[in-house]
């Protein structure tokens, strides 16, 4: 049923980064960086190739690459070891607000805007080249031990404040079992801590952030729109 949903989401993508593209917007760069969501399991045989394009994207300025593990293949013959039930569900918000009836892998968000299968690198790149938001969200300021938002115009409805920790170093992962049984398989940029801070409604704010699990972790702030709506704005550390 997987691969299925990806040809079909595959031709719709393609018709909707072609209705985007012409979109204004402001381009993305280090301090406002296109948010990219990659929800795969090790289990799925399709999700390696969308997982080598989010590597090849990883160390771009100008994008912020981020990997979710999701459950719902744990059942299959191997259990994703990086997988959790709120990634599951960050992808099942996606889903709604995205208009799908369901969830598939390997699935690809930009800027909780517009998604894909990102198999392919050709459509992977240009998922990205659409990132460009279409208003100018809060600036993000980045402390070690705070984050603080900058006042503008409020958003339609109070907006969530994520805190993401995610691994920057690739981590090998061998498959025993499964549909990628025998491979080993790189993994980088994996989220490791996703946490909502509060809600931002168009103030000036500031909000503490919890000490990482691991030093090693590097940190990024997302403010969203609820419910998988789209990413008002990005920082990272």
């Amino acid at each position: 049923m997987t691969r299925l949903r990806t040809l079909a989401l595959g031709l719709v993508t393609s018709l909707s980064v072609a209705a985007c593209a012409a979109a204004p917007g402001r381009a993305a760069d280090a301090a406002h960086p296109t948010v990219v969501e990659l929800f795969q399991s090790q289990g799925c045989s399709s999700c390696p190739p969308a997982n080598a394009n989010l590597l090849a994207v990883a160390d771009r300025p100008d994008v912020l690459a981020l990997s979710f593990g999701v459950t719902y293949w744990d059942n299959l013959g191997w259990k994703d070891t990086f997988a959790r039930d709120q990634y599951t569900q960050r992808q099942w918000d996606y889903a709604r607000g995205l208009g799908h009836p369901g969830v598939f892998t390997p699935q690809v968000v930009v800027d909780g805007r517009r998604d894909g299968v990102g198999a392919n690198p050709a459509d992977f790149a240009g998922l990205i080249r659409t990132g460009a938001r279409a208003t100018v969200g809060p600036q993000i300021s980045l402390a070690p031990t705070e984050v603080s938002i900058a006042a503008t115009a409020p958003p339609p409805k109070p907006a969530d404040v994520w805190l993401v920790r995610y691994d920057p170093r690739v981590e090998q992962v061998a498959i025993r079992r499964g549909e990628n049984a025998g491979r080993t398989l790189p993994h980088r940029n994996v989220v490791k801590q996703l946490i909502r801070l509060g809600a931002w409604t168009g103030a000036a704010s500031r909000y503490p952030l919890p000490p990482a699990a691991d030093p090693a972790l590097k940190t990024a702030i997302l403010v969203q729109l609820p419910a998988g709506g789209p990413i008002l704005a990005a920082a990272r550390g």
